[in-house]
């Protein structure tokens, strides 16, 4: 079995009990970065085998890991921090394992997305998920495409970005586009920041821009 394992993406009590002890059970960790994962191990008192398997190297390693999962070999997949293949490494080897007739077992848990746009209160019947939009090529034809998009847009971005993006969400939605902006979720600074672009702007433009961002914004006419 292959278990696709979220952790907390920050406050380590939203670990759930079910994820620790799959931890615990399987014959094998695989970690996005073992240093960042090492200190959630530790304070769970989860000894078993950890090895890296990040975006650099998913695609050598996928073969070996589908090679253990046929010998019997129960192997769980973790993030830095949230659900893996969201916006992290995970989908090819999901993919893979599905495709040689290994069972994939996704628990639930923390991803960062989910309250971001429960507390932004836009609407959130219907959205879509674009994740980290493209850092160069590609980037304006995305925002130009979404600018007609009618559901609420949920997007990932990292601090020395954010200015950069409400600017050009500006361009391309339009300064009055209601949007909300989370920081820090889960932990003892989390922040939520609602308004217009052009308010969130002047919000970050006076306030100190640390931790992950999510950032949701309006769908056109809502």
């Amino acid at each position: 079995m292959l278990y696709i394992v979220p952790t907390p993406i920050g406050n380590l009590e939203d670990m759930t009990l079910r994820a620790i002890r799959i931890l615990k059970e399987v014959d094998l960790i695989l970690a996005e970065d073992t240093r960042t994962s090492a200190p959630l191990l530790k304070h769970f008192g989860i000894e078993n085998k950890v090895f890296a398997h990040h975006q650099h190297n998913e695609h050598k390693a996928v073969a070996e890991i589908i090679k253990f999962l046929k010998e019997g070999q129960n192997i769980a997949l973790i993030s830095d921090a949230g659900t893996p293949a969201i916006s992290d490494p995970g989908f090819l080897l999901v993919r893979e394992a599905i495709k040689e007739g290994q069972e994939v077992q996704c628990l639930p848990g923390a991803t960062a997305f989910v309250p971001a746009l429960v507390n932004s209160g836009l609407p959130n019947d219907r959205f879509c998920f674009e994740g980290f939009l493209p850092v160069k090529k590609g980037r304006q034809t995305r925002m130009k495409a979404l600018s007609e998009e009618t559901r609420t847009m949920i997007f990932y971005e990292s601090p020395h970005r954010i200015l950069k993006t409400i600017d050009e969400f500006i361009q391309y939605f339009g300064a009055d586009r209601n949007a909300s902006i989370s920081r820090e979720l889960s932990k003892l600074y989390e922040e939520n920041a609602r308004g217009t672009l052009t308010e969130l702007k002047l919000h970050f433009e006076n306030n100190p821009i640390k931790g992950e961002f999510v950032f949701c914004v309006a769908g056109c006419h809502n």
